[in-house]
This record gives C-alpha cells, sequence and structure tokens, in this order.
C-alpha cells in the first residue's frame, strides 16, 4: 500500500511539473506554434518533455532579453555609429527600410568587400589582416576547435599581442565547450583580453543550449572586417573525412561597414563583462569613393520582434526576379515558407541548396517534410553532392547578397545571435551568382516526393518536424 501512494505522489507531481511548464510555454514561447508543441509534448509525454523543456525551454528568456536589451542601450548611447550615407534608397534597387529597420542601423556607402570562397581562402585573408593589424584585433567565433587551425589561429593573435597589438577574443561556451583551459591560458599569458568565465554571462554549461552566440567575427583597426559561415577547426578545411569538402563562404569587408560589425561585437563584449570596449577602438573609417553599400543585420532572441524571420521575409518579398538561398539546414518558419511558395507562384526563380552529406540528423530529416509543398508552388530544391555545404548565402535578383551566420531555421531565427552582412551592389550579386551556379552545378535536383524516399526519411521527416521550433 505504501508503494502504491508513494507511485501515486509521483505521478501526480510529474503532472503538476508538467502542467506548470506548460503554462510557462505558453507564456514564453517566440511563436505560437512552438508554444502549442511544447504544450501537447509535456502534457502527452511528460517524463520525456519535462527534462528535455529544461534543456530547450524559454523559462529564463525573459530575464535574459531584459539584460540583452540593457546592453545594446548602452552600446548605442555611449558610442553614435558614424556611418557613411549610402545612395538614396530609390538607386539601391530595393527598398532598404524593412532591411535597416531589422538592423537598426542605416545602410553604410562607401565598401569594398569580397567573396571567400571555402575555408583556405578565407583564413589566408583573415591571418592577413590579423598580422598586418597595428592597433587592435576582435576576434569572435561559435567554435574554436584545439586543433591544426585553432592553433594557428591562436598563434596568430599571440603575435599580434606580443608586437603591443590589443587582442579580445571569445567565443561562444556552447560551442567551443571542448575547448581546453590551456587553449585560454595560454592566450592570457600572452596579453589577449579574454571572457572570465567564472563571471561570464549566458549559458553556463553545454545542456542550456538556447541563446548560443552564433556570429564569426574577425575586426582589424576597425577598418578590415569579416563575416560568414566558417567556424575554427580542421573540418572547415575540409580535413575531416566523414564530410569530405568542406563548402562554406565567407565575406571580406572594408569600409564604414566594419564599424556596424563592431559596434555588434562591442554589445556581444558587454554583454559577457559589462566592460565597455567602445573608447578603446576606432569609429573613423573612411568611406572609399567607389564603394558599394553595405547593411550589417545582427540579429538575436534579445530583439523586440522576430528580426531573424523578418529579414529573409523581407528580402524574398522585395524580389522581382530570383530567390537563390544556400543554407545547410532547412527548418523554416511558416512565415518564411510562405514567402518562397508567394516569389516561386509569382513566377521568380526560386532555388533553395542544401547538403546532402548529413551533419545534424534530426534538421537534416525535418527538412524533407518541407520540400513537397515547396516544389507543388515551383520552389526548386538542389541538394549539394560534393562534401558538406555549410555556407549561408542569400541572392536577391541582382541587387542584393547576403553573407552571414544564419541558417534558414526556427533556431537561428529565434534562439541564436546571428549577423549578415547585405551588399547592394550588381557587381557583388553577379559574383554570387557566379558562385552559387557553381554550387547548383555540383548538387542534384530534388524531384522524387517524400512518399518515394527510404523508409527512414518517410517516417523520420514527419516526427523531426514536430522539434522544428527548436531545430
Amino acid at each position: 500500500m505504501f508503494s502504491v501512494v508513494i507511485s501515486t505522489g509521483a505521478v501526480l507531481a510529474m503532472w503538476t511539473v508538467a502542467g506548470l511548464s506548460a503554462l510557462s510555454a505558453a507564456r514564453t514561447a517566440r511563436t505560437p506554434q512552438g508554444a502549442m508543441g511544447w504544450v501537447v509534448f509535456l502534457m502527452a509525454l511528460p517524463m520525456l518533455a519535462i527534462p528535455a523543456y529544461m534543456v530547450f525551454g524559454h523559462h529564463r528568456f525573459k530575464s535574459y532579453r531584459t539584460a540583452r536589451r540593457a546592453s545594446q542601450e548602452l552600446v548605442h548611447r555611449l558610442r553614435p555609429l558614424g556611418s557613411h550615407p549610402a545612395s538614396p534608397p530609390d538607386t539601391l534597387g530595393i527598398n532598404p527600410a524593412p532591411l535597416e529597420a531589422v538592423a537598426g542601423l542605416p545602410v553604410s556607402g562607401g565598401n569594398c568587400c569580397g567573396l571567400l570562397v571555402d575555408g583556405d581562402a578565407a583564413f589566408d585573408a583573415m591571418f592577413t589582416a590579423m598580422d598586418q593589424a597595428q592597433d587592435y584585433l576582435l576576434v569572435q567565433f561559435y567554435i574554436v576547435r584545439d586543433d591544426g587551425l585553432g592553433r594557428k589561429l591562436r598563434d596568430h593573435m599571440i603575435a599580434a599581442a606580443r608586437r603591443g597589438v590589443a587582442v579580445w577574443f571569445m567565443c561562444d561556451r556552447i560551442g567551443s565547450h571542448a575547448l581546453p583551459r590551456a587553449y585560454s591560458g595560454t592566450l592570457a599569458k600572452a596579453g589577449v583580453n579574454l571572457v572570465d568565465p567564472a563571471t561570464r554571462r549566458g549559458p553556463k554549461h553545454r545542456f542550456q543550449i538556447n541563446f548560443r552566440n552564433h556570429r564569426k567575427t574577425v575586426i582589424a583597426d576597425g577598418r578590415v572586417g569579416f563575416t560568414g559561415g566558417l567556424n575554427v577547426g580542421d573540418e572547415y578545411l575540409g580535413k575531416d573525412p566523414s564530410y569530405g569538402p568542406w563548402r562554406d563562404t565567407h565575406i571580406r569587408i572594408e569600409g564604414p561597414a566594419v564599424l556596424q560589425l563592431q559596434q555588434v561585437y562591442a554589445e556581444d563584449w558587454h554583454w559577457l563583462t559589462e566592460e565597455p570596449l567602445l573608447e578603446l577602438l576606432h569609429w573613423d573609417t573612411p568611406a572609399q569613393d567607389s564603394g558599394i553599400p553595405v547593411l550589417i543585420a545582427a540579429t538575436g532572441p534579445g530583439d523586440n520582434t522576430e528580426n531573424g524571420s523578418m529579414l529573409f521575409f523581407s528580402a524574398i518579398a522585395a524580389a522581382r526576379e530570383r530567390v537563390w538561398i544556400a543554407s545547410p539546414y532547412f527548418v523554416p518558419d511558416l512565415d518564411v515558407v510562405a514567402a518562397l511558395k508567394n516569389a516561386a507562384l509569382r513566377g521568380l526563380d526560386v532555388r533553395v541548396v542544401v547538403p546532402e552529406v548529413i551533419d545534424h540528423h534530426a534538421p537534416w530529416l525535418a527538412a524533407f517534410s518541407y520540400f513537397d509543398d515547396l516544389r507543388r508552388a515551383g520552389v526548386r530544391i538542389f541538394r549539394y553532392q560534393k562534401g558538406f555545404m555549410h555556407q549561408k548565402v542569400l541572392l536577391i535578383d541582382n541587387r542584393l547578397s547576403g553573407v552571414g551566420t544564419t541558417n534558414l531555421d526556427n533556431r537561428s531565427f529565434r534562439l541564436n545571435f546571428e549577423a549578415m552582412a547585405l551588399i547592394f551592389d550588381q557587381g557583388f550579386s553577379a559574383q554570387t551568382a557566379a558562385m552559387l551556379t557553381a554550387d547548383i552545378t555540383r548538387s542534384d535536383e530534388l524531384l522524387k516526393p517524400l512518399g518515394e524516399q527510404r523508409l527512414m526519411i518517410r517516417l523520420g521527416a514527419p516526427v523531426a518536424r514536430l522539434f522544428a521550433p527548436l531545430l
């Protein structure tokens, strides 16, 4: 009898926790779909859902967002951004107003940009800029590994510090959970400024997986900056045979738009440390006479609105001829799905390039549950075959290109801190189109519906999609 009472009490306690968690999810989830998914999951399978909610749920979101906004406001208050004004909006070929609203910044003119295709080209350019820095370096990556490439990055930072350059370095606590303390210790001994793990804000261990800082940034002297899809690990140079050749894209920027990227870095540093960098950095980067307009759109869960999703929705809605998107993960929200379908139904050339190679099974499977609906509307899906494709690239007509860190999934849209460089230039768009055309020639177009895929995909895709708000 006593054991029955204990069991009954445990069951009642479990359902109480499940009910309270469901109420919390209904109040704090970023979307109705996410709220409904959590409520159903918690009430249907509480033994599985309660631990999952403790890891994936948004139960600390309100306080986190409040603190994050305080950091944003401090950065903006202390340092008005001196961007060089771009050409009038009607000369850009696209209305920048929605994208500027997402970024909270104006389009900045007078920049020079270069595509960096794959790891060797990107890291050669970043290491060259680091070696040429005279005053300071700002370095940030989501993943840093203590391998060959990671040690090269470490050595370039140490060399800069030894010649008198001020160096700041941060990486995401979750993405770089395997980075040994000795790595940071070596940097600290060389005088590199680091985030103190004992006092840093944000997630404290790898099981607190929301609110990741997914940005990848290198800035030298406030004059040259880099962002894109590449992290720091040997696999990003194509040295992991399980992935094969690694296909990725970074961008090099010179000009006033670097100040926008720098402002984002200063905000991230202040959030983690409460130490303002602003007065230690340069804010007078000159515009180039023949430069092009660029906007850095940084998004994250501290935003007032769904800025990650709105960025893609706004860009797709502005298209007149084509929408080409390359993303390693394809688990978008319903708004972006609707925008893609609408673009295709308007007769535009809409293409989505995703990898055939798997690195994370859940989003890879979930993507198949979207493809039939999109293909019926006229969206063409291409699966990249020559290794793993990790780039995050957007092309709208011949007027707008985007290169950055944002994946086409709900996690990037709502739970990660991301950054995209948006370039309003026909010449740069032509380069982006040529790059993506080459990728498409290395891809197979998806023609088989879900019902004709192999059993694992037919059964797994609908189940994986149930977790779309978390992927």
